[in-house]
């Protein structure tokens, strides 16, 4: 057996091994494309691991609490190549419909010092959030929206007329991201469609009221 065939088999057996573990696991590169993901990742939003594959961390999960105090630790670990490890509190949208809530915990992980780390990440759930009740639209009411800054930036390129493809390319998503996080978006507001999704948005504030091309308040 070649060094190449060895090392094959260990990484098809290092893929077994994870689909059986129950914790979600995922390898990611550096910039968030996804490399390696196992059973329990993809089910937490129902569906194969396969369907997760290349796509961006990002589309399926959005940062909470002191995240974005992170990442630039995170980006200087991964420039300097240290062997670090760091925990940020995540939510997403489960396979049923759920808002759920976690810490991911992200090792950075390579084959040799010089290498550019992977991301090693590895979720653990919490709880499932609180169902929201139906919003009552007034003059007065202060809903809570709940929208990330990639949400915001969807919602302002689907109210100037943007298509999912076009909304993917401005964005930097893949399309199943763009629709995800539009149908996350309209279970949380409880809207039929599109139209009274970007409607939802001026009403919330989540888009500034008299500015074209749209944008984010």
């Amino acid at each position: 057996m070649y060094p190449s065939d060895s090392a094959i088999v260990w990484r098809n057996r290092t893929l077994r091994l994870l689909d059986h573990v129950p914790v979600p696991i995922a390898v990611c590169e550096y910039a968030g494309r996804i490399l390696i993901v196992n059973r329990a990742m993809a089910a937490e939003f129902g569906l194969l691991a396969g369907q997760l594959h290349h796509r961006r961390i990002l589309e399926f999960f959005t940062l909470q609490g002191s995240a974005a105090e992170t990442l630039p630790a995170l980006a200087e670990a991964v420039h300097k190549h240290r062997r670090s490890q760091y925990s940020v509190e995540v939510s997403w949208t489960a396979g049923d419909g759920s808002e759920r809530h976690g810490v991911m915990d992200v090792a950075l992980v390579s084959d040799t010092p010089d290498q550019t780390p992977n991301l090693l990440l590895s979720l653990r759930v919490l709880a499932d959030l609180p169902a929201e009740p139906p919003p009552e639209v007034s003059e007065t009411a202060v809903p809570r929206t709940g929208v990330s800054p990639v949400e915001a930036r969807i919602l302002a390129a689907a109210a100037k007329g943007a298509t999912t493809a076009q909304i993917a390319r401005e964005i930097g998503l893949t399309r199943d991201g763009v629709n995800y996080h539009l149908t996350r978006l309209s279970r949380r507001w409880h809207v039929p469609n599109r139209t009274a999704l970007v409607a939802r948005a001026y009403t919330y504030g989540v888009l500034v009221p008299d500015a074209w091309p749209p944008e984010p308040a």
